[in-house]
């Protein structure tokens, strides 16, 4: 097998200003953000040169998405088999530290002054232990799941464990910042700032990142067999759909819709299934087919492009995002809101604040599948279009543009 078309680590000329970028995880959000960032530097950035270190597999993908007139100031560095699989153990711990690890040891070969990983949470331990880059490097990073202030922004009523999560997020937070080697904070939730601020003594290096809306993909005509037939309303739940997603509460609620709405609705999950849900889903899916003849489901389990994805979001009429008490950011959000689709999103947390905020459509206690159930029926009786503020939407899509994204990253 061709090994990927990376660059060897070796260092380059000090006139450039050089900054390490570390994702050890191919999925989710990590190619459409490094291909940000690379196309920052290409057009805005001449004196910064950018090192991506990555696994093979998204190597291969950046290396041919780099813009070639920058093919010099940004370098793809492929992560050896040991550092990937230490990066990504299931014990969060050792991972934590594995990546600490990993990005001290590249920082040294390459010799950039600063290191920035893609995903700071797991950072927090080794961090809050005030462990450094070494030397005058300093370290700054992207933090997804500030959940310590969620009683401030909106309905919380913590569960032990959750109350026990937010302790420990807070006391680490707390150490982390007091570290000297740790420059900037940035948060993808706009509301933690202020609580930093107000709660840490280093508060101050939290800042908020606005997550990237992508911009509207020419994807061509719709296709002619579009998800949903003629005459029904077509609700798209899409990405990696794991457990905290929702699909189980989706389908249950399912069985819960009236037979004659049941016979007006399509729905599409797109994305790939984890193997863990894989049965119980396939289950679910088989008794819907004998309790709701009528009802029209499918389950695309692969991973979509993104061109495919934005058909099928500009196809639908409903985004769902009824997630199990997720905490952090959503890019479903953002699909949607560039398309002028309404999301039937979860309350909790960030993503029902949003919801809220901009008007993007309606927010529900998705752990309970009766509310997802009477939802699904109003949007089918009065119109999904009148659960969006279109004007609203757009304008929270327009905000968060990848400039503004990469603009922020690049600036520390």
């Amino acid at each position: 097998m061709p090994s990927p078309p990376t660059d060897s680590p070796q260092a380059s000329s000090s006139e450039s200003r050089k900054i390490l970028i570390f994702e050890p995880d191919p999925e989710g959000h990590a190619l459409e953000w490094l291909e940000h960032l690379m196309a920052f530097v290409a057009a805005e950035r001449p004196d910064t040169e950018i090192w991506l270190l990555a696994p093979e597999a998204l190597c291969t993908a950046l290396a041919e998405a780099r813009p070639a007139v920058a093919a010099d100031r940004i370098r793809v560095v492929a992560l050896s088999p040991l550092e990937r699989r230490l990066c990504t153990l299931r014990l969060l711990s050792v991972s934590a530290f594995a990546r600490w690890w990993t990005m001290r040891r590249h920082l040294r070969r390459s010799g950039a002054e600063h290191g920035f990983f893609l995903m700071l949470d797991l950072l927090s331990l080794p961090l809050a232990l005030g462990l450094g880059a070494g030397g005058r490097r300093r370290l700054s990073g992207i933090l997804f799941r500030p959940s310590v202030h969620y009683g401030a922004i909106g309905p919380y009523k913590p569960s032990r464990g959750e109350r026990l999560r937010d302790g420990r997020k807070a006391l680490l937070y707390r150490l982390m910042l007091r570290n000297p080697a740790l420059e900037r904070v940035l948060s993808l939730d706009p509301f933690f700032p202020a609580h930093a601020h107000s709660h840490y003594p280093k508060g101050d290096k939290v800042v908020a990142l606005p997550d990237p809306a992508n911009p509207p993909v020419d994807c061509g005509p719709p296709s002619a067999a579009g998800f949903a037939p003629s005459g029904r309303i077509g609700f798209l739940l899409f990405g990696h759909l794991t457990e905290r997603k929702g699909p189980l509460a989706l389908l249950d609620a399912l069985f819960l819709l009236p037979r004659d709405v049941a016979a007006r609705v399509a729905i599409l999950f797109a994305g790939r299934v984890d193997p863990a849900l894989r049965e119980q889903i396939e289950q679910r899916q088989s008794e819907l087919a004998r309790h709701h003849p009528d009802l029209w489901l499918r389950i695309d389990d692969r991973r979509l492009d993104q061109a495919e994805l934005a058909s099928l979001v500009r196809q639908c009429d409903v985004v769902l995002a009824p997630y199990q008490r997720f905490v952090g950011s959503s890019g479903v959000l953002l699909w949607a809101a560039v398309s002028g689709r309404p999301v039937l999103a979860q309350e909790f947390g960030l993503v029902g604040r949003l919801t809220r905020d901009h008007r993007l459509g309606v927010s529900v206690d998705a752990s309970d599948p009766s509310h997802i159930a009477r939802e699904i029926v109003r949007m089918i009786e009065c119109g999904p279009s009148t659960f969006i503020d279109g004007a609203a939407a757009a304008s929270f899509a327009a905000a968060r543009s990848p400039q503004r994204f990469a603009s922020l990253v690049l600036s520390v």
